[in-house]
């Protein structure tokens, strides 16, 4: 199976101080032993880089370098599937704001189930599952 990787979750696993840094690194850890894969898309690891290296969320943020060095880690390890969106998946993305009256805090989020949805992906981690709840279809693992 292959499971979304959501901003979220990715900062969870990487960030120690994280409240849901063990929980995050125990659920991979369950998925990697299972044979898993996980799919990442470029706006997350654009979206992680700016996360973890805010001195207001953090009070030790990670530097531009580490953040970089861990993206990358991420982005190549291969047990990752790397998407982008796509055709098929602008269409998805463009729909689901109009049908769902999504407003502009929804965009990133809904792009990328948008690009899950073209992948036939429905399990996403995550720690914000109502991000996904209203589009319908994914399964979303928390911490």
């Amino acid at each position: 199976m292959t499971h979304g990787l959501d901003t979220g979750f990715l900062v969870a696993a990487e960030v120690a101080v994280h409240p849901d840094h063990a929980a995050a690194r125990q659920k991979l850890q369950q998925f990697r032993s299972a044979g898993d894969r996980f799919a990442l898309a470029p706006q997350v690891l654009a979206e992680f880089i700016h996360v973890v290296t805010d001195p207001k969320r953090f009070s030790q943020p990670l530097t531009m370098e580490q953040a970089l060095d861990r993206a990358e880690a991420w982005w190549n390890s291969p047990e990752i599937d790397q998407l982008s969106p796509d055709g098929p998946s602008i269409t998805v993305f463009l729909g689901w704001m109009r049908q769902h009256y999504l407003g502009r805090k929804r965009i990133l989020d809904t792009m990328l189930a948008a690009t899950f949805r073209a992948e036939q992906i429905s399990s996403v981690l995550t720690t914000n599952a109502r991000d996904f709840a209203v589009l319908g279809g994914f399964v979303c693992v928390t911490p």
